[in-house]
């Protein structure tokens, strides 16, 4: 696609301003592609401002630009930005660096270890697609959805979260970082401590210190978080919210064992505080993980835990429908702030939904992700262990897309990742993941976000020549 649209680029001054191109019919016969792939080539031209569409008609040449405006004076913004008498208590910029690296694709050619989403070999695009199909197709699914979501799709959730959840209990939102930033917003008053695993998720840093709230590190094990920390941090700070990520947790893919489960219950409900649990990756376990732990909500009668999952990790990034689930006065809460964040998730993106977790493609779907995941995790490990041995992997996880990689003593991970990408991969640094400081330097790799395993045996062979020109 990006190369028909580079041909087409250059043959544009052959035509006048507002002069018809070939018919999509013509560009199919004669570059002897897809109509596809036509279509995307023109797309990518007319958001250029090359090429105007017109349905029915076709594509013609765009009339030359207009001269730009000269550029005003912005500089007031930055006194309007800061003037706010509490903003020593809360904050008003917002760092998104952690959550861009993993947004972000990389230049041609780089390899991508930083994606946080599944390749588009693993997803499932012809199933969303025909459940896409399907759904546009139902009575009233153009209509306005209940602002709850729609009673099917919330017991589907509630019957996937296990336990005694209903679906009363269940809000839809649209995919899992919504889902936190509605949690956070409703549990926590600005310039309020919020207790987080250590390391954890940028994203969530990100939302919580965009809300004006301080997180406050609890650190995390091979077993998950420490209950005993975790207690001392409730007491020290007077916190009144957990964010944790029970089952292969990000970024060390750890998974809080049995003994600690209720444990982190008890601890909390002790402290008068929730638990956030961000259980986003249940549907990317490895074929190899046995049988999981529930939710910690499927556990929980008294409305300690706030649940949030999502279907985009198992299916696209733009597939974002996703759940809250809660019990008790909270529910009301995350509702009123929900509505009035977002007022409800499209209709049609709910239908498809239910028409993809209700179809034969589904389940299948989920065996082949979990099949391929292991061989990938297998795959990255062992190149790891070949190529950069002094490099350390505390934990192998059987479920999630990435490994946590711990660097030697000495070695600057923000070092390693510029010079990863001179050499043609993209890592993660590990530095935006803890909340405080750092105690080791880490990278994250994902290998998920790659074309198979044959790429990542070359990214780490490209991420070992620039570890031995860093070190």
């Amino acid at each position: 696609m990006g190369e028909l649209a580079d041909r087409l680029r250059g043959e544009l001054n052959c035509y006048s301003p507002g002069e018809k191109l070939p018919s999509s019919r013509a560009l199919v016969e004669r570059f002897r592609v897809s109509p596809v792939t036509v279509s995307r080539a023109l797309a990518r031209l007319a958001a250029d401002g090359l090429v105007v569409t017109r349905p029915g008609a076709g594509a013609f040449r765009a009339q030359p630009h207009t001269p730009a405006a000269a550029a005003g004076d912005t500089s007031w913004q930055e006194v309007a930005l800061s003037a706010d008498g509490a903003a020593d208590l809360v904050p008003r910029s917002v760092d998104a660096s952690g959550v861009v690296v993993s947004l972000a694709a990389p230049p041609p050619g780089v390899i991508e270890f930083t994606g946080g989403y599944l390749h588009p070999s693993l997803q499932p695009e012809r199933a969303m697609a025909a459940a896409l199909s399907r759904a546009g197709r139902r009575p009233g699914a153009w209509g306005r959805p209940p602002m709850e979501g729609l009673p099917e799709l919330r017991e589907w959730f509630a019957r996937e979260i296990g336990g005694a959840v209903t679906a009363a209990e269940v809000l839809v939102t649209a995919g899992g970082q919504s889902a936190l930033t509605t949690a956070l917003r409703a549990l926590a008053p600005p310039g309020a401590p919020v207790l987080v695993e250590s390391p954890t998720y940028p994203g969530m840093l990100a939302i919580a210190r965009a809300a004006g709230l301080r997180p406050v590190p609890v650190p995390v094990d091979a077993d998950g978080v420490r209950p005993a920390l975790l207690a001392d941090a409730f007491r020290a700070t007077g916190a009144r919210v957990f964010v944790c990520q029970p089952l292969f947790q990000n970024p060390t893919g750890a998974v809080l064992s049995a003994g600690r489960r209720g444990e982190v219950l008890r601890i909390a409900r002790e402290a008068g505080a929730f638990v956030v649990e961000d259980d986003f990756v249940r549907r990317l376990v490895h074929a190899d993980a046995g049988p999981l732990p529930s939710p910690l909500a499927a556990e929980d009668p008294d409305g300690v835990v706030v649940h949030v999952c999502s279907l985009t990790k198992a299916t696209s990034p733009s597939f974002r429908v996703g759940a809250l689930a809660a019990r008790g006065p909270v529910l009301e809460r995350l509702r009123a702030i929900q509505v009035v964040d977002t007022f409800f998730v499209p209709r049609p993106l709910q239908e498809a939904a239910l028409e993809l977790v209700g179809s034969p493609a589904w389940p299948r779907h989920l065996r082949a992700v979990s099949g391929e995941l292991r061989g990938r995790r297998e795959a990255m490990a062992s190149a790891l262990r070949r190529e950069l041995p002094e490099y350390v992997l505390p934990h192998i996880p059987s479920g999630g897309y990435h490994l946590w990689l711990r660097l030697p003593d000495g070695v600057d991970d923000s070092m390693l990742v510029a010079g990863a990408l001179r050499s043609g991969v993209a890592i993660t640094p590990g530095r935006p993941y803890f909340s405080a400081e750092a105690p080791a330097a880490h990278v994250r790799l994902s290998f998920a976000a790659v074309a198979g395993e044959g790429e990542i045996a070359e990214g780490v062979r490209r991420l070992r020549a620039a570890a031995h020109g860093t070190v």
